[in-house]
């Protein structure tokens, strides 16, 4: 008897085809509960769930919906946890490692839109646009020389990550004849090289470029890697961008550096708590420019994000082993309960 996949996600905006292709498959039984004002009807739902497919927005996704070993437990067909984005923060991965469940990301998805968003960011902060909208639209009076920014045509640009963000913005930096170093300590110089960057130590890239640019997730390692030591290793008049992960850059350390005018700029796509409150001090500076945690939101990468978490789901369902598996270690068991709560199941 043919066994019945379930798949259960959080009830939060997916592009369409998300549920176009899991729907469409046979013996597959996709749910979606509401995350706020029906909990029982919802942990009746998880409790049943082979999957589970999480918002990976941590500050828009309540807590109790969040994968922690509470969760976990009260969940126990659980194989599979499949976050909606490339980060995983809603994700404990290392509960998820003890109780045999993988996990999965999307990495890779969104990339272009990202890097695209990076480089707007890295404009926007050199040529000093938002400035000049906030004085045009205020009324001030001001001559162009007053609001005069740096090109970034030329200038060396150090990229702390290079997967596939990292690799995307690489590519686009060097349209614009930058000089493009990067910091990885799981890559060797070959690899980075070969994705277009040249390796460098992250005290060689924080003191050569005249940008520093984030991607890198959000670990143990990386928390706070950016902290008032980092920002006076920067070179003098550098630019400071992220989107990557709030919390893997001190937001108290960065004002800081940038009221003291150490650094010259700094374009930020990610906060501690998101979004940030309207009188928080970086949004206080003129030289910072400012967005919502949207680097990976496009139309464009909504979908293709949709798309290739709706067909990993599927390959792991098949049997298959995920590209993107966040936690490797974990598959001899895992393997172990896929085919004893699937494979068993179909044989009786």
């Amino acid at each position: 008897m043919a066994v019945q996949k379930k798949v259960v996600r959080s009830g939060t905006w997916t592009n369409p085809i998300f549920d176009k292709m899991l729907g469409e498959q046979p013996g597959i039984d996709l749910d979606v509960f509401k995350i706020a004002g029906a909990d029982e009807e919802a942990w009746a739902k998880l409790a049943q769930a082979h999957v589970y497919h999480v918002f990976a927005a941590k500050d828009e996704l309540p807590r109790h919906w969040h994968v922690t070993a509470d969760l976990l437990r009260r969940c126990p067909n659980l194989l599979l946890v499949s976050s909606s984005g490339a980060g995983y923060d809603t994700i404990d991965v290392d509960a998820c490692t003890a109780a045999g469940v993988a996990v999965v990301n999307q990495a890779g998805g969104n990339a272009m839109s990202v890097a695209e968003q990076t480089i707007g960011l890295l404009i926007g902060v050199s040529r000093r646009l938002m400035e000049q909208d906030r004085g045009l639209r205020e009324g001030r009076k001001f001559s162009r020389e007053d609001v005069m920014g740096h090109d970034i045509g030329g200038r060396t640009i150090g990229l702390v990550g290079m997967g596939h963000i990292g690799t995307a913005v690489a590519r686009l930096a060097r349209a614009f004849n930058m000089t493009v170093l990067a910091y990885d300590p799981y890559l060797n110089a070959e690899e980075i090289a070969r994705r277009g960057a040249a390796a460098a130590t992250f005290e060689e890239l924080l003191s050569r470029s005249d940008i520093v640019s984030l991607h890198c997730p959000r670990t143990k390692e990386t928390t706070r890697m950016f902290d008032a030591q980092a920002f006076a290793g920067m070179r003098p008049g550098a630019l400071f961008i992220t989107t990557a992960r709030g919390g893997i850059h001190d937001e108290a350390a960065l004002f800081d550096a940038l009221k003291s005018g150490h650094l010259a700029g700094a374009g930020l796509d990610v906060w501690d708590f998101e979004p940030p409150p309207a009188d928080h001090p970086l949004l206080s500076l003129p030289n910072v420019v400012a967005s919502h945690h949207t680097a990976g939101v496009s139309h464009e990468a909504r979908y293709n994000i949709a798309k290739v978490a709706a067909e990993q789901i599927l390959e792991v369902l098949d049997g298959e082993r995920p590209a993107r598996l966040i936690n490797p270690e974990v598959w001899p068991v895992y393997a172990k309960r896929f085919a004893h709560a699937l494979q068993s199941a179909a044989n009786a």
